[in-house]
């Protein structure tokens, strides 16, 4: 499994724990009725992220998370790029801890994969309420 999700950082940045990790994103995918392809986490600045946004997407704005989805049916694959920058931003925004903040932004590239959109209020809604619930899992996982 280790080999299947990897975890890079383009920053000082390093994951803490990333074997919870993996096998917390294992449980999302499962959780879905889907299978582990190979997921590979990048944590970068706005500044690299921004790049890619421009690059590949023609998009000049800040944002915190970009996903190039390589799913192939039930198997889930992407590469998942996230601003730590951002991922700090949004967690005082929000008034939640940056833990929390970046295990939502971790599941919410993992949904994409697997379908979800978040284009209008309603996908949106369902989008916001199925990251909790991914979230809830690892805290399971931990237990």
């Amino acid at each position: 499994m280790a080999d299947l999700i990897n975890f890079y950082s383009t920053t000082n940045f390093d994951l803490s724990n990333p074997e919870e990790y993996r096998l917390w994103m294992v449980s999302v995918i499962e959780s879905e009725q889907k299978n582990l392809g190979e997921l590979t986490y990048v944590f970068c600045s706005d500044e690299y992220l921004l790049d890619i946004n421009q690059s590949y997407l023609q998009h000049d704005t800040l944002t915190d998370i970009i996903t190039f989805d390589y799913t192939d049916g039930d198997s889930i694959s992407a590469e998942i790029y996230i601003s730590i920058e951002r991922v700090k931003e949004n967690a005082k925004e929000y008034s939640v801890d940056f833990e929390k903040e970046l295990k939502r932004v971790m599941a919410h590239g993992v949904l994409h994969c697997c379908g979800y959109k978040d284009l209008t209020e309603k996908e949106k809604d369902l989008m916001r309420s199925k990251e909790n619930l991914k979230i809830e899992l690892f805290h399971v996982k931990q237990k």
